[in-house]
């Protein structure tokens, strides 16, 4: 079986160092995210381990401080659907960090059942795109300050099932699993266009990743039909260590240094859908997520 993976997947390889460099990584206990810990921790850098179960994330974090030989490896509470967790995180980085590198807004919820998080946001667009947009927002300076530096938004192909509705946002005049999700996808992809548009010239680019169909605990909420499903097509799906590879390339290839705002897949840029590519949404999608926070982001 995962000989049938390996045709398909090659492993980028670098040896790009990071020493010196702070990383923070969402949800980096499980999955993806530990995958991106490693692989970073491994080139020098300092990793902070973003995540909402802190007893998962201290057992993450011993695994990757042996795996890595990187003792500088520390873990930080932050709940993606609570933006009072959000703020006190950013509050801690911000005053205990001299420098914030790269960003990895790899964290998410896929097609669970109908929620609201604690701000009463739809659950998937609440933690998929308002949290990670929140957290942006909240260490913006400190990267800048940092510069170059980079951030790297999860998106997903999912987001081709999306489409942005700004006058249901919460989908609360009618709920699909899978469309909120897809809609959650397309906003991270938008606002990572209008994020390279703001930060033209500082020295920080920002990149949106689709990670691939990754064997992860992302898929606890499917139903018994759509699990059923996949598990025909999990020979052709991608370990985690593999679905960690785009991140980790746009993390830190040196040839994307003066590229940004684009679309990646299995570590080379790709063409997302037209709805993603639609920048006048994107400028309602950035307006509306600012009005739904409280904040003001130009």
């Amino acid at each position: 079986m995962s000989s049938i993976r390996n045709i398909f997947r090659r492993q980028w390889s670098s040896n790009a160092r990071l020493d010196g460099k702070t990383v923070i990584i969402t949800g980096a206990n499980t999955g993806i995210g530990k995958e991106t810990a490693k692989d970073l921790a491994k080139r020098g850098a300092r990793i902070i381990m973003a995540c909402r179960d802190m007893e998962r994330a201290e057992s993450a974090q011993k695994e990757v401080v042996e795996d890595s030989k990187n003792q500088n490896i520390v873990v930080r509470k932050l709940d993606l659907a609570d933006t009072k967790s959000i703020r006190d995180f950013a509050e801690v980085i911000n005053k205990e960090e001299e420098q914030v590198n790269i960003l990895i807004n790899n964290a998410g919820i896929m097609m669970c059942p109908f929620s609201k998080t604690v701000d009463g946001f739809e659950m998937q667009f609440g933690v998929n795109h308002l949290g990670h947009f929140l957290l942006t927002h909240l260490l913006f300076d400190l990267i800048k300050k940092s510069a170059p530096a980079r951030i790297i938004n999860l998106s997903s192909m999912a987001h081709a099932w999306g489409t942005i509705k700004l006058d249901d946002i919460n989908s609360e005049k009618g709920y699909s699993d899978k469309k909120a999700y897809g809609q959650s996808k397309l906003a991270n992809i938008l606002c990572t266009r209008s994020l390279a548009q703001r930060l033209q010239g500082t020295g920080v680019t920002v990149y949106a990743v689709h990670p691939g169909v990754v064997q992860t605990e992302l898929w606890r909420h499917l139903s018994a039909p759509l699990k059923a499903t996949f598990a025909v097509m999990k020979p052709f799906t991608k370990t985690s260590v593999q679905g960690a590879q785009t991140s980790i390339y746009c993390a830190v290839a040196p040839e994307l240094e003066n590229e940004t705002g684009q679309y990646y897949s299995d570590c080379a840029q790709a063409n997302p859908s037209t709805a993603a590519k639609d920048d006048v949404m994107a400028q309602k999608l950035w307006e509306l997520s600012c009005q739904m926070l409280g904040i003001t982001w130009d």
